[in-house]
């Protein structure tokens, strides 16, 4: 086993959601009891358990202290107990457990949940000594919930499955009367932000107080709070606003920034993206957030900050998020730190009936993703697909507030794609504030962003299509570095090289080019694959581990700087 260079500093501790802080914040991550059990369970009084279990560490993940696979047909049961303020309510709070969750406090069912990505809470009343007890279960490539790029056997571009608890546990003591969520959309064509208050019990009042500390008194559930002297929120200057809503006797801290992500076209009438009303063109990378001794999960926030930095130092302004959604620490420090973020809505549905799905694209026939062709797309359970309309409203609530996201992608390549032009209509209709790719790089159903990937194969911008194109993955240029792989016999990439000064040599030939001339023609972004090796990918500009930087951080810096000012408006 390879380690990252954070493996002996493991530190969760960081608060979970900065996007929506409490005081009254307590951790429960650490050594849990733990046992694998076949088939379905339930627990009782007295259990015994196999061992101890790091949280929030997937089972499968060598920072767990376990390392072993969880099958279809098993059962993972994880305990801990923990002192409580007797008969005070609190929140019960899981950032994410793959795939199916039951939760047990003190030998009552508290909740249940389905969706390996996303957080879910409950109410309870605590008492002075606690049982909490986790039942979990993950079909992964078996069932048709959504898995990501997660196999039994992995390879190429499929990985290692994790199951199980992969984000913190945490919990925080509220009044009768809290704050359950927050809807922050700024608007900066009037300098404001409109702020949306929901709570427990239904009530509309609560005091808004700003940054300066001033309190506003508001009675009708929202506030529409306008900035003076604004600061827009840029990679260049990420500016956020910190404010307090205060509901009775329940307190929670958040912050906002004044951005605007639309589509528009440059001066020379080439279609471009916006940032805050201006062309602004989107270089970034594939990020995939995986770690060789966390899978999922980074040892500690210092992992996030460092790829982060990367991306930046390399003259990227974008990362996207792929097939994954992340703990909310990541995107906060994207806020604050300045990364645009693309996110993709995590994929499910079945393994495909024939090899013609994928060779089809190749040869640039399309397909219609409609009911014709469920079968043809493997997308014929109608579980499946309810599962994912559910999974992608509770992503987009989940990551509304944070200003770094800029574009929702919907379906990744035809996995598990399925109504694209409904599914993208749905998403809209939660959030109409962001750019959307509906169909990223493969079976295209003519939305008005045109995303293309291509490997190895010459990118030309296309002909006679006057939407929005980016080019939504390329690259893939590889090189192994001996002692950082994660397996030192397989190697995958879309082109390998022998060395450092032949990769960079080959990604500055691709740079100046390809993609420098398609940017001058209209290219709105790029995403190049990618930021870190994977398992047995290793077309990466860093090593899985994350101690070896391969790419030549000036070339990408030179070339996404001319990138950047081919679009902007400013002489």
């Amino acid at each position: 086993m390879i380690k990252t260079i954070w493996s002996d500093n493991v530190d969760t501790t960081a608060y979970p959601r900065p996007q929506m802080v409490r005081g009254s914040y307590e951790n429960l991550d650490g050594e849990w009891d733990y046992k694998i059990v076949a088939g379905e369970y339930s627990p009782k009084a007295n259990d015994s358990y196999d061992g101890k279990i790091r949280v929030p560490f997937a089972l499968e993940s060598p920072l767990s202290g376990v390392g072993r696979h969880l099958k279809a047909d098993e059962t993972l049961v994880m305990r801990r107990t923990f002192a409580g303020r007797a008969e005070d309510k609190f929140l019960l709070h899981i950032g994410a457990a793959d795939f199916f969750c039951i939760v047990w406090l003190n030998g009552k069912e508290l909740t249940r949940h389905t969706g390996g990505y996303t957080a879910f809470e409950a109410e309870a009343v605590a008492e002075e000594q606690n049982e909490l007890v986790l039942v979990v279960r993950d079909p992964s490539e078996h069932g048709v919930g959504a898995r990501g790029k997660q196999r039994e056997r992995g390879g190429g571009i499929w990985y290692t499955p994790q199951s199980g608890v992969w984000q913190s546990v945490w919990l925080e003591y509220v009044p009768d009367t809290y704050v359950t969520r927050l809807k922050i959309t700024p608007s900066v064509k009037d300098d404001s932000v409109n702020i949306k208050v929901f709570t427990n019990t239904g009530t509309k009042n609560f005091i808004f107080v700003d940054e300066d500390g001033k309190p506003f008194d508001c009675t009708d559930g929202e506030i529409t709070y306008k900035v003076a002297s604004p600061v827009y929120w840029t990679p260049e200057t990420p500016k956020l606003y910190h404010f307090e809503i205060i509901v009775d006797g329940d307190k929670v801290k958040s912050y906002f920034a004044l951005r605007e992500f639309a589509m528009g076209k440059r001066k020379d009438g080439k279609p471009c993206f916006l940032l805050n009303g201006k062309p602004y063109f989107m270089t970034g990378l594939l990020d995939q957030g995986y770690w060789p001794d966390g899978i999922y999960t980074p040892p500690n926030d210092e992992a996030y900050i460092y790829d982060i930095r990367l991306a930046k130092r390399m003259g990227f302004n974008t990362l996207r998020k792929h097939i994954k959604v992340e703990s909310m620490r990541f995107y906060y420090h994207c806020d604050r730190l300045g990364m645009i973020v693309w996110q993709d809505i995590v994929n499910g549905g079945g393994k495909y009936k024939s090899f013609w799905t994928m060779v089809a694209p190749t040869i640039k026939i399309n397909i219609k993703d409609g009911e014709a062709n469920y079968r043809r797309l493997a997308r014929e359970d109608e579980t499946g697909r309810k599962l994912f309309e559910k999974e992608m409203a509770e992503t987009v609530e989940q990551l509304y507030n944070c200003p770094c996201i800029a574009l929702w992608t919907v379906f990744n390549e035809a996995w598990g794609q399925f109504d694209s032009q409904k599914m993208t209509q749905k998403l809209l209709e939660l959030d109409d504030t962001r750019l959307v790719d509906s169909t990223s790089g493969w079976y295209d159903q003519g939305a008005p962003v045109r995303s293309i990937h291509r490997y190895i194969l010459p990118f030309r911008m296309p002909k006679r299509d006057s939407r929005h194109v980016v080019l939504s993955e390329y690259g893939g240029y590889s090189m192994k570095v001996p002692g950082h792989v994660f397996n030192e016999k397989k190697t995958f990439g879309y082109l390998v090289y022998s060395n450092k000064d032949k990769m960079n040599a080959a990604i500055e030939k691709l740079l100046r080019k390809q993609i420098l001339p398609a940017v001058e023609q209209g290219l709105c972004a790029a995403i190049y694959t990618q930021l870190s090796d994977v398992e047995n990918e290793q077309n990466g500009l860093v090593t899985y581990d994350r101690k070896v930087v391969k790419a030549d951080e000036e070339v990408f810096a030179v070339a996404n700087a001319l990138m950047c000012s081919a679009v902007t408006d400013e002489d």
